[in-house]
């Protein structure tokens, strides 16, 4: 491979590649757009919240959110009056209505235990105590809470809306006892409730799980509960890349809804690219981020296990996903957070039916509240309402057609077949990093170059292009910050330029020439991502 100098650095040379203008593409869905998360369900009746939904909606075509909390006590689904049980649906009724107002639908995660539903002294998960131990009597009570809140939402919003909406039972069963204080066994008969419950308002209503995380090497989460300590040779591992990971309770759970003649709609699962679920940055998991690789192979895995189950024909949902699982990891505000974000969603299609990034906004509690506008927060947008890269990555793919005219590590370019323009996204996640974006504070801006080289024939004379550059110094708020000082907090005069800032692109126009061509050429610099888009 010959390498170029180019504008001061060592650039990869990529071989041409030549577009003709009418040829026809394969067709592909946008299942990045399909859904994205949110931290719980109450949050969500804030007007910063909704404010950033709508954006995301309408700039990167969200078409689902996914929360927590939905059956929690600050959203009062039962009130106890003079000792009679009560359903209140007006807090969630508020916060559906006001989602669908904004063109997003609910994908209804179904937990947590309301406190009269739970075991006395029960176990409870982050600083808003969620609920997360059963008691004798729950799983009838739970049938019944489901049935109704289902039957509401039918009756509110129209079958044929509710229809088109998904219904998830729980989050995370199998890490055991953060999640779910209970047995596999025990989580199986919540499914069973839940899926009778639903489908016992009309039977075309869409129920799955077991949306379990993370993906393994072991058997940990083979028995009734978890057992880490089969799972210490993991981290004695050289290679960790090396050994055969598999989903969580998959193959269990599609045995036991086929046992149980129980319907399966969609599995669910979370395939962050790292081991432990939690605080890789810190814990016993430290260091074991996977290779950036690994999430085409888990969905290769995922889409075979399904396959040869007794439901192969389910659609799949993955409900959480992240470069990692921390709250509190830098990368989820810097740069190469995006490069990744691309490269993993443009080689994993056809693999799902959804992505979704965990999650849209650092309006996000499950740690409490942060010091710091930039803490390392999931979301793609930070809590004053500053852009981050991640955000103009999915912002970038939604502008992608719906037909594939070519593909390789860096480039994808796509025609829409609405109006026939063409789109290109090209991304540069340097060869020499093997490993899904590490977490930490390390921007990682550095890396090698690669050299663009784009031409497309058959245009019509004239035919303008835009481009628009994401790079460590057009879009990328994290550096601005810190050029400004790190103020904390920004005033509102600060917040006001570091909003324009955050969507300003390094932008240019090119023309195709007299004989319908136009060659791009461009150096692509590390971790930075380039949108190609035909205007007329």
């Amino acid at each position: 491979m010959a390498f170029v100098l180019f504008a001061g650095l060592f650039a990869v040379a990529q071989q041409p590649i030549v577009i003709n203008a009418n040829d026809s593409g394969e067709k592909f869905d946008h299942y990045w757009s399909k859904m994205v998360g949110a931290g719980r369900a109450n949050e969500g009746l804030r007007a910063g919240w909704l404010e950033q939904l709508e954006q995301v909606q309408e700039n990167c075509g969200f078409e689902y959110v996914r929360f927590h909390g939905l059956f929690h006590d600050d959203m009062f689904p039962i009130i106890e009056e003079r000792g009679k049980t009560v359903y209140n649906w007006q807090y969630i009724d508020d916060l559906f209505d006001r989602m669908l107002d904004v063109k997003v639908k609910p994908f209804v995660e179904l937990a947590f235990f309301p406190t009269s539903m739970a075991a006395e002294n029960s176990k409870t998960v982050f600083w808003w105590k969620a609920n997360i131990t059963p008691a004798d009597d729950s799983f009838g009570k739970w049938h019944d809470l489901v049935k109704a809140f289902t039957q509401h939402c039918v009756d509110r919003y129209g079958i044929e809306e509710v229809l088109t909406w998904y219904f998830e039972v729980w989050n995370e069963p199998n890490l055991y006892p953060f999640f779910w204080d209970g047995t596999k066994s025990q989580y199986f008969e919540l499914y069973k409730q839940s899926a009778l419950a639903v489908k016992s308002v009309d039977e075309r209503l869409k129920i799955g799980g077991p949306s379990t995380s993370n993906f393994v090497p072991d058997t940990r989460f083979d028995g009734e509960i978890t057992n880490n300590d089969v799972s210490d040779a993991v981290f004695n591992t050289e290679d960790v890349n090396s050994l055969e990971w598999h989903g969580v309770w998959i193959e269990d759970f599609l045995k036991y809804c086929k046992k149980e003649k129980l319907p399966v709609d969609f599995v669910s699962t979370h395939p962050y690219p790292t081991d432990y679920a939690f605080n890789p940055e810190t814990g016993k998991g430290k260091g074991l981020t996977r290779y950036v690789y690994s999430l085409k192979e888990d969905l290769q895995w995922l889409k075979n296990t399904i396959a040869k189950s007794p439901f192969p024909d389910v659609e799949i949902h993955l409900t959480e996903w992240n470069t990692s699982p921390s709250s509190r990891d830098h990368m989820h505000d810097r740069l190469p957070s995006a490069a990744y974000i691309v490269r993993s969603n443009l080689e994993c299609i056809g693999l799902t039916n959804s992505l979704s990034l965990w999650t849209f906004t650092d309006i996000f509690e499950e740690k409490g509240g942060a010091a710091s506008i930039f803490h390392g927060g999931f979301g793609m947008i930070n809590f004053q309402g500053l852009v981050k890269p991640s955000y103009h990555a999915y912002r970038m793919l939604h502008q992608l057609g719906d037909q594939k005219l070519y593909k390789d590590d860096h480039v994808f370019v796509s025609k829409k077949s609405s109006d026939d323009k063409i789109v290109a996204l090209a991304y540069n996640y340097p060869e020499e990093y093997v490993n899904a974006v590490p977490s930490g504070a390390n921007k990682r801006e550095e890396g090698t170059s690669k050299k663009l080289e784009l031409s497309f024939t058959d245009l019509a004379p004239g035919t303008l292009f835009k481009i628009e550059i994401m790079d460590k110094d057009h879009g990328n708020i994290h550096n601005f910050w810190e050029a400004m000082g790190k103020p904390e907090p920004p005033t509102r005069e600060q917040i006001k330029v570091m909003k324009d800032y955050a969507n300003s692109m390094k932008t240019e126009f090119l023309f195709a020439d007299a004989k319908g061509e136009l060659v791009i050429e461009h150096e692509i610099t590390p971790w930075s991502l380039v949108l190609i888009e035909q205007v007329n």
